[in-house]
């Protein structure tokens, strides 16, 4: 795992032991920060489910003014904590469930990134809270990573959905 473009391009990042933690495909990031290239600079991002970081500091490391991570596994955001020293950066790390922090978060993004483990169906679930929240900025991008198309409503618009390999990454804008 590296970070792709940006000020911090070329840095490698903490490698993580086990099967727990499924980045993001350098592949799938350089795509998906190229769509996102015109938003970033200046952004607010939430890395909802962040692993080890490898999106949110993509984001940083793109020109993003702030990236609220946020994981429920502590191994996830021991390698997360590796990668800010090693770039000498103190984002806001949460360690909550999304539910819980999707209520309590008082500020909006303009990117919200969210990459649940896959099976889990938490991506929709999260989807619905943001819109329910109201955390997405008008003309701000919700992007969701899964294994498969993206069927129903979340009271957001879906316009634009890509697929990479066996990655299918759908995106979400307010209506």
């Amino acid at each position: 795992m590296r970070i792709i473009g940006g000020r911090y391009r070329g840095k490698i990042l903490a490698p993580f032991k086990g099967m727990d933690i499924r980045p993001t495909a350098d592949r799938v990031k350089e795509s998906l920060f190229n769509i996102l290239a015109p938003e970033i600079n200046g952004a607010n991002v939430l890395d909802l489910f962040c692993g080890s970081g490898n999106v949110g500091l993509e984001a940083l490391s793109r020109g993003a003014d702030m990236v609220v991570f946020n994981d429920l596994s502590k191994e996830s955001l021991a390698v997360l904590k590796k990668n800010c020293e090693s770039l000498r950066l103190s984002p806001q790390v949460y360690n909550l469930d999304f539910r819980e922090l999707l209520g309590m978060l008082d500020v909006t993004f303009d990117i919200i990134f969210i990459d649940p483990p896959y099976k889990s169906g938490y991506g929709k679930e999260a989807l619905e809270l943001i819109a329910r929240h109201k955390l997405l900025n008008t003309g701000g991008v919700a992007v969701f990573e899964s294994d498969k198309p993206f069927e129903g409503d979340v009271g957001l618009t879906k316009y634009d959905e890509r697929k990479y390999g066996a990655t299918y990454l759908t995106f979400f804008t307010p209506d």
